[in-house]
């Protein structure tokens, strides 16, 4: 009986495990899109691609970001003819569960504004993503 239950507990830590290594993996691919969605937009279409990246959010999150793009990123794109190109060179879980992780992601951005020559800057992001109604969504976007 004993032998038993111990076999049970070690199947169920076993799964416990395997559930949180695919967590983490499906996290850290939602993050690295999700980061590049939000980092990027064309001045020409920046509401449009700005408003997109809402749909990858957490309703708490979403409220605090449109504020910011819609009070800041669109009028200063569309005055100054902004436009962003974000990559992630790499990126790395923190920590994660089956509903909640946290992800170190780099991210290359390269920002042209008007004329001007591009210029390059390199940043890390902690993101934190929940899962909501099974997908992955950003609650917070953290500069590190």
């Amino acid at each position: 009986m004993i032998l038993t239950i111990g076999a049970g507990y070690l199947k169920w830590q076993d799964s416990s495990f395997r559930s949180g290594q695919l967590g983490a993996a499906e996290a850290t691919r939602v993050a690295s899109t999700s980061t590049v969605k939000l980092l990027s937009y064309k001045a020409e279409t920046v509401e449009s691609d700005l408003n997109a990246a809402r749909d990858l959010l957490t309703s708490k999150f979403k409220d605090a970001y449109t504020s910011l793009v819609h009070d800041v990123v669109i009028p200063g794109s569309r005055q100054k003819k902004i436009s962003a190109t974000a990559q992630v060179s790499a990126a790395s879980p923190l920590a994660a569960s089956a509903d909640h992780a946290q992800v170190l992601v780099f991210v290359n951005q390269t920002v042209v504004i008007g004329e001007d020559p591009p210029t390059n800057t390199a940043s890390s992001v902690r993101v934190t993503l929940d899962k909501v109604q099974g997908r992955w969504l950003i609650a917070q976007f953290d500069p590190i």
